[in-house]
């Protein structure tokens, strides 16, 4: 009976219990965790352990931050031992069920068994009664006769008259339905029979003869109450009390059960009324048929607590899994009639007002300390996951649709509402609250996103946000892998990414619809996507209403919606990398394929040029005037977003620069050619670094990795020079020399990008002469 106690009390914890998610292991194995487990607990085991001894041992060194960790370390080993506790329960669920029930029926068993060794006893002391009577000797019998014979004339006692008339009262009860009566008197006649046994004013065929008819009443009674309690017009109090009356008969099992199956009954007529059809949508249906089978749970509930209490841990179980078969049962009906016709057309928004809904009736039941809504998941997860990639297949359709079409003219969304009709984040002075400018498909683009994440928002309980995050995500690099395909010229390799393979695009011809792209891409990865992710967020549901706890949220982003913002950005970085080689190849390289960036600018220039001539190499002029009208085009699509115009002409600068850096024929031509790199060709190719180091520092994007690479060419340049036998320092200037023609070149072709030549006798070139005289005359000096 201990074993079947505790059993119980185990259980009756188990039956009100959310099903938790296992706590991840560290590696270490069972055998080993359970060792050092029991090594640390030994000191705890003796008996002249004293807790506030030890505890103070322990933190009379420790400081207040050392204290704090130990405390925190201690809570989170009490969570994990209660986690840990609740799996192991769950996991021998059914067999703790399994076990209850038959420690039940041994119970049942036993009780008869008793029974029936009582009546047993009984017909024993009768037969020795009789065979004692047999054994007298004859010379009694003539005595033994008379007593007989007076016995026979004598009246008999009260306690025979009851005995005889008992019998004929129980059936009076039992024929006018006198419950309370009739459990009242079975008592009784149990406690006379008992009194009767120990004084002996009964036979053993009167006490018999008796016990029988007590027995065979209370099953007669018995079959009153369930037949009545099985009835359509039976009530709740009426079930209560058929049930309270089989539990004092002695029959508690049967009563239990005799709950469930009126319930069961109940809700099964109930809902022969309910036909998907007979409904508008599938919400109707499903709120319908959610309130019928959740009342009947709740109602089985409180009868069976009423009737039972929380202590009967075996009934609590039964309850339990009558329930979850009940909800799984819904949960079919709903998935079929409701939910898998709304997933299959993608009706997203439809399934979730499904899945709410039967989710709202079944959180009701928690209070009475009973969780069913892992089953609901389960069932309706796969139809629910069906409908968010039928969304995001969509999603990805209508983008392709719209890119087709898109004139990469960047403009602010509509005053007041999104192209969708909801409501949108917007200003009254025509712009977005946030300054974006996008064009049509990516305005497009994130409004569906947008709404899409509206509409998973209620189904944060399913734990989808990890598989909602990873389809936008997947739409997301679909989307940019057609801004890569709309880009002139790009490769065969990177248009026929997944997303744009098969898909018609319209090209960006110019350079302003170019960083449109980059602009379309930017804003969604960094600021827009990860917005609209928020809505996800436990606390956007829980503090709209709290300014201060929305900051905080947006402060505190959630690790994961952090990392998804990083693979946001990779793609957009896998934009602008193809997008800056790509310019970074016209630059380099003319349209009949000849190299604009070659050794021989640099070994050919000694004796054609004059030292007072020199200006940056037209390539890295180029640049520059390319990086400057780019900077103009950008002033207008990045506004307040100038980060997003710096990496871009940080990319490209690195692009053509580490193209110097990793050009092999370039260095092999400079180092080890049949021609040695001159004089005018060292300061020509000094200058033209120092050219890109001077523009990249004035607009600021001269990054650690660009500062980098044109140190190290510089070095590998003055190098190659040094391998001619000649000081590289006798040649080289002072730096503000070449920062001055630098500057003089920067300022011409900002005021004149169309012509980024300067003249000999303009006034980039005095000051350069003059520069160089006065350096060689300091030099001389």
């Amino acid at each position: 009976m201990a074993t079947a106690k505790s059993s119980r009390s185990r259980a009756s914890g188990q039956s009100g219990m959310l099903q938790a998610n296992g706590v991840v292991g560290n590696g270490v194995s069972a055998a080993d965790s359970a060792l050092q487990l029991t090594d640390m607990l030994q000191i705890f085991k003796s008996d002249n352990f004293d807790p506030d001894g030890y505890v103070q041992s322990k933190c009379q060194t420790m400081s207040e931050k050392e204290i704090r960790h130990l405390c925190s370390h201690l809570q989170d080993l009490k969570r994990a031992s209660a986690e840990e506790m609740r799996r192991s329960v769950y996991a021998n669920y059914a067999a703790f069920i399994r076990t209850s029930k038959e420690i039940s029926d041994l119970e049942g068993e036993l009780l008869s068994i008793r029974n029936l060794l009582s009546t047993q006893a009984t017909l024993i002391h009768g037969l020795a009664e009789g065979v004692h009577v047999e054994s007298l000797s004859s010379s009694s019998e003539d005595s033994i006769k008379e007593d007989a014979s007076h016995v026979e004339d004598r009246e008999p006692s009260d306690i025979e008259r009851w005995a005889l008339e008992f019998p004929d009262i129980l059936d009076v009860l039992l024929a006018e339905r006198r419950v309370d009566e009739a459990l009242t008197a079975f008592d009784e006649g149990e406690k006379m029979i008992t009194e009767a046994k120990e004084k002996k004013t009964l036979n053993a065929s009167e006490l018999s003869s008796l016990q029988a008819a007590i027995t065979d009443r209370r099953q007669k009674l018995a079959d009153q109450l369930a037949d009545a309690a099985c009835q359509s017009s039976t009530r709740g109090v009426e079930l209560r009390a058929a049930a309270s009356a089989l539990k004092r008969l002695g029959d508690a099992t049967r009563a239990h059960n005799l709950i469930l199956t009126a319930h069961d009954q109940r809700l099964q007529y109930n809902l022969q009324t309910i036909h998907p059809t007979s409904t508008s949508y599938g919400g109707a249906y499903t709120a319908a048929l959610s309130q019928q089978v959740f009342s009947a749970i709740a109602q089985a509930v409180n009868d069976s607590l009423d009737v039972f209490g929380n202590d009967e841990s075996t009934y609590a179980s039964e309850l339990v899994i009558w329930a979850t078969r009940k909800t799984e049962t819904f949960a079919h009906l709903v998935k079929r009639h409701a939910l898998a016709s709304s997933a299959a057309a993608g009706g997203l928004r439809a399934a979730a007002e499904c899945v709410q809904i039967a989710i709202g009736h079944c959180s009701l039941l928690e209070a009475r300390g009973l969780s069913l809504s892992s089953v609901l998941f389960k069932t309706f997860r796969p139809s629910v996951e069906q409908a968010l990639d039928a969304n995001l297949k969509r999603i990805e359709e209508s983008t392709a649709a719209l890119v087709a079409a898109d004139d990469w003219t960047l403009a602010y969304p509509p005053v007041g509402a999104r192209p969708s009709g909801r409501t949108s984040t917007t200003t009254a002075g025509g712009g977005n609250a946030f300054q974006s400018k996008l064009s049509s498909s990516a305005l497009r683009f994130h409004s569906m996103v947008q709404d899409f994440f509206e509409d998973v928002g209620p189904l944060l309980s399913m734990q989808l946000g990890g598989s909602t995050l990873d389809g936008v995500l997947r739409v997301f690099n679909s989307y940019v892998n057609l801004l890569i395909k709309a880009l002139p010229g790009s490769m065969e390799e990177e248009a026929n990414l997944e997303g744009a393979a098969n898909k018609i695009v319209k090209t960006a011809d110019t350079e302003a619809q170019q960083v449109a792209l980059l602009a379309n891409a930017s804003f969604l990865a960094d600021e827009l996507l990860p917005r609209a992710a928020m809505k996800l967020a436990p606390l956007y549901q829980g503090g709209q209403d709290d300014p201060h706890r929305r900051a905080s949220d947006r402060q505190n982003r959630f690790p994961e919606q952090r990392e998804w913002k990083k693979k946001l950005q990779r793609a957009v970085e896998r934009l602008r990398t193809i997008f800056c080689r790509q310019h970074a190849l016209d630059l380099i390289f003319t349209e009949d394929g000849h190299s604009q960036l070659s050794a021989d600018m640099y070994l050919n220039i000694d004796g054609t040029v004059d030292e007072s001539n020199l200006t940056p190499s037209p390539i890295f002029q180029e640049l520059f005037e390319k990086l400057h009208k780019m900077a103009i085009i950008a002033s207008d699509m990045f506004i307040g977003r100038e980060r997003f115009a710096t990496l871009l002409w940080t990319k490209l600068t690195e692009t053509v620069i580490l193209w110097l850096s990793n050009d092999q024929s370039f260095w092999d031509d400079i180092e080890e050619g049949h021609k040695p790199l001159g004089p005018l060709g060292l300061l020509q190719f000094y200058l033209d670094m120092k050219f890109v180091a001077q523009f990249a520092t004035q607009n600021r994007f001269l990054s650690r990795l660009l500062n980098q690479v044109i140190r190290e060419v510089i070095e590998r340049a003055l190098a190659a020079f040094s391998a001619t036998g000649i000081d590289p320092n006798s040649v080289l200037y002072e730096d503000r020399w070449f920062e001055g023609i630098a500057n003089e070149t920067i300022q011409s072709i900002k005021g004149n990008p169309s012509n980024g030549d300067r003249e000999v006798n303009s006034p980039t070139a005095s000051v350069s002469a003059q520069s160089i005289s006065s350096v060689r005359s300091h030099g001389s000096s």
